[in-house]
């Protein structure tokens, strides 16, 4: 089935419409942010990892310092997906950059065209803020990666992600 975005909704064929409308979130959207956080974890085979709460999220995404920005997809008035993003900068660009953390859609919603559309409002932001690049991190496993690379997305073997967290970090830290 061939999704088509037409003025803000996607029309599935001559029989189903999805009223779909792509927006900013906002605090109070904090317990839907939340529930998605838990749905996409769930899927990652992660659960047991999310330690998020409504008030952290409150306090980092709309709070005085907010360190990323949510986008909200709602399917006929109901929330059905979203994206977290936050801005970076690229030393060899001296350009900013848009870090997708997040898309994800609920599973009775994937195949619609939601995702894409979500993608799609990350890229036109990451214009808007005169970014260079969008990039974002996927598992090896997720079948969104056929989506990637069909939206022209490129996987870049070469580079390997680091992280510090918990006691390394710590360490790092001096602590």
């Amino acid at each position: 089935m061939k999704a088509h975005i037409v003025q803000g909704a996607i029309i599935m064929d001559k029989m189903d419409k999805l009223d779909l409308n792509i927006r900013q979130a906002n605090c109070q959207d904090v317990p839907i942010i939340l529930r998605l956080i838990k749905e996409l974890s769930v899927f990652e085979k992660m659960a047991d990892q999310v330690t998020a709460t409504e008030e952290s999220l409150k306090e980092n995404l709309f709070g005085d310092v907010p360190y990323a920005h949510v986008l909200i997809a709602e399917a006929n008035n109901k929330p059905v997906g979203y994206a977290l993003y936050f801005f970076n900068f690229s030393t060899f660009l001296g350009q900013p950059g848009l870090y997708l953390e997040d898309v994800f859609v609920l599973k009775e919603y994937r195949g619609k065209g939601i995702g894409t559309a979500l993608i799609k409002r990350c890229a036109e932001i990451a214009k808007e803020k005169k970014c260079d690049r969008m990039e974002w991190i996927v598992l090896k496993w997720n079948p969104a990666r056929k989506l990637y690379d069909r939206m022209g997305g490129k996987a870049l073997d070469e580079w390997l992600l680091y992280r510090f967290n918990g006691s390394a970090l710590d360490k790092m830290a001096g602590e």
